[in-house]
């Protein structure tokens, strides 16, 4: 294991001995400071998730591997704390990637205060963490930033510090790779309160999934980024002056999770019912009302 912590800039990489990590996001809490979400996408050779379950986040927290799982936020001395833990050695082969990346729904990262990555040994702990990366906005308008990530190199893995905003949020970063998402379901909801001992937007949020700029090339990665033109919409493949992370896709599918059939009624019950049933009766004559007097 790695005896030094390193202090890193944005592009460098470091080797890393250790085979299951912690990445911590920290921030500083206070006025008009949103909630930070961390959040990962495991990508195969192709920069892209192999599936909608590859992304781990707040409503998804542990991959079904159990592999990569996402731990409750907390409070700490230094402010507030989101993580990602990463168990390398249990990762399907095909796996070449694992993204890091935060997110607020709330406001820009430009209102965010002091947000750095560290990456701990998970098996250690209380060593002291492997790599430090302090993240800064580019733009100020960024509302999701790919914070670093760890990829295979040979027969180990190596932690590259990314630093790159997107100003569209999870949702654009999420498609960009591949993810389903329904934009129409995006819309971030406030998190419940958080139970005593954890930071608000833990866990227990029930919130619903709500694009993109990039990190420098790295030589030694196994999967370069290609990167795309600042801004949105983007369009749906790399062309001539984009360049960049993958495109979010402007072809239908799916809604996250699974799919919605078109030609069902809405969920629920009892459904209503066809307009040809209300119709009325020609025949129809109302009974006699009220108590009947007859005149002698």
């Amino acid at each position: 294991m790695t005896a030094m912590t390193h202090a890193m800039l944005k592009g460098s990489n470091v080797p890393l001995d250790a085979m299951a990590v912690r990445a911590v996001l920290h921030w500083t809490p206070g006025a008009g400071v949103p909630d930070v979400d961390a959040s990962a996408l495991l990508l195969g050779s192709s920069g892209r998730v192999r599936s909608d379950e590859d992304f781990v986040f707040y409503n998804q927290p542990r991959h079904p591997s159990g592999a990569v799982r996402r731990l409750p936020k907390r409070s700490s001395p230094e402010g507030l704390t989101d993580t990602i833990e990463a168990d390398l050695s249990a990762l399907d082969p095909s796996v070449d990637q694992v993204i890091i990346a935060a997110s607020c729904d709330e406001a820009a990262f430009e209102n965010v205060r002091d947000l750095r990555i560290s990456l701990y040994d998970a098996a250690s702990a209380d060593g002291g963490p492997l790599a430090v990366f302090d993240v800064r906005a580019e733009t100020g308008e960024e509302t999701a930033v790919i914070c670093g990530e760890l990829y295979r190199r040979g027969e180990g893995w190596k932690f590259r510090a990314v630093g790159q905003g997107y100003p569209t949020g999870l949702v654009g970063l999420a498609t960009a790779f591949g993810i389903s998402v329904d934009e129409a379901e995006a819309a971030a909801e406030p998190g419940p309160a958080a139970e005593p001992g954890t930071a608000a937007g833990s866990d227990a949020s029930t919130r619903t999934l709500p694009e993109p700029g990039a990190p420098e090339a790295d030589s030694q990665a196994t999967v370069q980024h290609q990167q795309p033109a600042y801004g949105y919409p983007q369009p749906s493949s790399a062309g001539p002056g984009s360049y960049g992370y993958p495109q979010p896709s402007t072809a239908g599918g799916p809604a996250y999770g699974y799919p919605q059939p078109s030609d069902r009624p809405a969920y629920g019950y009892p459904q209503p019912a066809a307009a040809a049933a209300h119709a009325a009766d020609p025949n129809f004559v109302l009974p006699p009302q009220g108590p009947q007097f007859l005149r002698s």
